[in-house]
């Protein structure tokens, strides 16, 4: 009889599917019960306009957090995502003709839009070239490359505006930024008016971005190449994966995901001017991690960012319905960040001490 037939079946234990499964279950669960809180607290906060309001709130975020994902999951980190951001949102205005009122010394420069969006966007590749390359070829930590980044992008958005803020960008970037994409009807007001949501094309540029992100993660061999790398580098190198070039990868998708997310940002926000993203940063990898995503490598994903984002948007915006002090209102995003770090660590330990035991 074979070793197969004669093992007994491996018997249920909560602490085995606590070690599994807990950054997973506490994401969901705080987000449940902010909904439930919330919705007693506020009677319009479940209602149909406030909901797609915190989605279009996250969207520009959302975008971002889908690269750092990917950053995340191979155990390193990118803190230049905001600083991209804006340089490339900046770039994106420069090369566009400005109003007069707008003193940017950019009138040998400006380009028509299609052009003027290739060039913001080569620029979103570049930073993240250079990027990968500190990393890889010379061995920078991502955590010192990215702070130099930081630097260098808003050290690029100083320079190209010097302190002015532009206004104007290409016409596909105003649409996708600003324009509605469709819109939901509500039924008559008490005129007899007929009453619409309007569904903004930046919800729909980052459910794509979402859905992609996914789908390569989970069904494509690169995105199991990034488990892999994130869960165990040696092991990865040992069975073939160019590890390197999947770091340097992940990089790159992210820079460019930064850099898309600042060319929509502008036109949303209505203006391009340094330091717009700063709060992006923080944002984003809270998005992350609070989903449940390990900063240690290896699990996680977009399903996980994805409830990141909706745990944020709903204690943004359900602090905002019960009028919550705005320096109270940072204080709690940097406990809620906080408790998920401490969840996130506290799941890879439980982990780790599962393994040894099995």
């Amino acid at each position: 009889m074979s070793t197969a037939e004669t093992a007994a079946p491996r018997s249920f234990s909560f602490k085995r599917f606590m070690a599994d499964q807990l950054r997973n279950i506490a994401p969901v669960f705080t987000l449940i019960a902010l909904v439930i809180f919330f919705s007693f607290a506020s009677s319009s906060f479940l209602s149909l306009d406030n909901m797609l309001n915190i989605v279009r709130q996250l969207s520009i975020t959302g975008i971002i957090a889908v690269g750092l994902t990917y950053v995340i999951l191979t155990a390193e980190i990118d803190l230049s995502v905001a600083a991209v951001a804006n340089a490339v949102g900046i770039t994106v205005a420069y090369f566009t003709i400005q109003p007069d009122y707008v003193n940017i010394a950019n009138g040998s420069v400006t380009m028509p839009g299609a052009i003027a969006i290739i060039l913001a966007l080569a620029a979103a590749f570049a930073f993240g070239l250079v990027t990968a390359g500190g990393m890889t070829i010379i061995g920078i930590p991502s955590f010192i490359m990215t702070l130099a980044m930081m630097q260098i992008a808003n050290g690029v958005s100083a320079m190209l505006v010097r302190g002015q803020i532009a206004y104007q960008y290409p016409d596909l970037i105003t649409t996708l930024g600003a324009g509605t994409a469709f819109q939901i009807p509500l039924g008559l007001d008490a005129a007899g008016k007929a009453m619409f949501i309007p569904i903004g094309w930046t919800i729909i540029v980052c459910m794509v971005f979402l859905l992609v992100g996914h789908l390569v993660l989970t069904y494509t061999r690169y995105g199991r190449y990034i488990y892999m790398v994130g869960g165990n580098r040696e092991a990865a190198e040992y069975s073939g994966v160019n590890v390197k070039f999947i770091i340097g990868s992940v990089m790159v998708i992210c820079a460019v995901c930064s850099g898309i997310a600042g060319m929509l940002g502008v036109a949303y926000f209505g203006s391009a001017q340094q330091n717009q993203f700063d709060t992006f940063l923080l944002d984003a990898i809270a998005a992350v991690v609070v989903g449940g995503t390990s900063l240690f490598g290896g699990r996680g994903g977009i399903g996980n960012t994805i409830i990141g984002l909706l745990v944020l948007g709903v204690v943004n915006n359900g602090l905002d319905h019960i009028q919550i002090d705005s320096f109270l209102k940072i204080l709690i995003r940097g406990l809620i960040l906080l408790m998920a770090l401490i969840i996130n660590v506290y799941a890879q330990v439980l982990k780790e001490k599962q393994s040894d035991l099995d």
